[in-house]
């Protein structure tokens, strides 16, 4: 497929796709997950500085961005003309906490610079990724509902609740294609952990196939969401592709795949590395997971669009630690 984004003769349908935060844990993987499907010179990613690994984004276009550099990204817009445009670039919970001006400034001025954009240049549709951090301690734990109580108490989750409405707000507005899901914590073995509370589940499989001990920062009984990156991404996808009449909820859909604790993921992975061990200290990160779900109902999704995850936490663990043990290719 020869793509070029200033020809009018471009076809729209896939047309060029624009990633922005596309270095970032989910960035990367939904980047490789596009250009799959699609032409890899006919999706672009953007991120505030290059991927550390210089053949990470490598096969198609990549653009220097910052999301808060309007001109900078109406530029881009302009010359490629996306007709999907993933807004990725987010300050995540924990590390939010420590500047949280900035990550509201990030979290919110990003995306609203995004929404105008794709309004004032009639791009087809917009993906931003909403999180389970938009609930708060008042909301209930167990099989969350899509519609309740949410009161968010960390910079993230009240910046996510935000965003929801205004993604919302530009579809009842402006008619804007505007689609999103509330990742629970996710997990892959393409990059490290970048901040996130839920993290803890992915330096768990590093340490454990480096053969080191893993100290966690939550409790060893701390039930959170979590989900497989294949499953996410394939989420992420079916949502984007599926029919406009389909999508019922404009906020952010509830996404669920399975929950565990600390002592549970450490047990999955004793299954297969059977000298791992395992002690916890908790730190500041536990008061912002006691105050999230411990499971998800993440019924509308399945119901609106056919949500179903592939993996479980075995299926995952085995998956994950193949992956690590992988040879590096210099």
């Amino acid at each position: 497929m020869e793509t070029s984004p200033s020809d009018p003769t471009t076809p729209r349908t896939p047309g060029t796709v624009l990633v922005i935060g596309a270095c970032g844990q989910l960035g990367l993987e939904l980047t490789a997950a596009l250009r799959q499907r699609y032409a890899p010179e006919a999706v672009v990613a953007a991120d505030v500085r290059p991927p550390k690994d210089a053949n990470a984004l490598a096969g198609g276009p990549f653009e220097l961005l910052d999301v808060l550099d309007k001109p900078r990204l109406e530029a881009l817009v302009q010359q490629y003309r996306p007709v999907q445009i993933y807004h990725l670039a987010a300050l995540l919970s924990a590390t939010a906490e420590k500047d949280p001006a900035f990550a509201w400034k990030l979290n919110m001025d990003g995306l609203l610079n995004v929404l105008n954009l794709a309004v004032q240049y009639q791009v087809p549709q917009v993906y931003w990724p909403s999180s389970i951090a938009v609930f708060g301690p008042d909301t209930p734990r167990a099989h969350t509902p899509q519609l309740t109580v949410m009161n968010p108490n960390t910079v993230y989750g009240i910046s996510k609740l935000a965003g929801e409405q205004w993604c919302e707000w530009y579809h009842r507005h402006h008619g804007l294609d505007v689609r999103s899901l509330r990742y629970p914590g996710l997990i892959g073995y393409k990059s490290l952990p970048g901040g996130g509370t839920t993290d803890y589940a992915v330096d768990i499989y590093h340490k454990a196939v480096a053969g080191e001990d893993f100290e966690c920062f939550l409790k060893e009984d701390t039930y959170l969401p979590m989900m497989y990156m294949p499953d996410a991404l394939q989420a992420t996808l079916d949502l984007m592709h599926a029919p406009a009449e389909a999508i019922k909820v404009r906020t952010s859909y509830n996404l669920g795949a399975m929950s565990f604790s600390p002592a549970e993921i450490t047990a999955a992975i004793q299954q297969e590395i059977h000298d791992f061990q395992v002690s916890y200290k908790p730190d500041g990160r536990q008061a912002i997971a006691d105050s999230w779900p411990a499971s998800i109902d993440d019924s509308a999704a399945r119901q609106d669009w056919g949500w179903a995850p592939a993996f479980d936490l075995a299926k995952m663990t085995r998956d994950m630690l193949a992956h690590l043990r992988e040879p590096v290719v210099a």
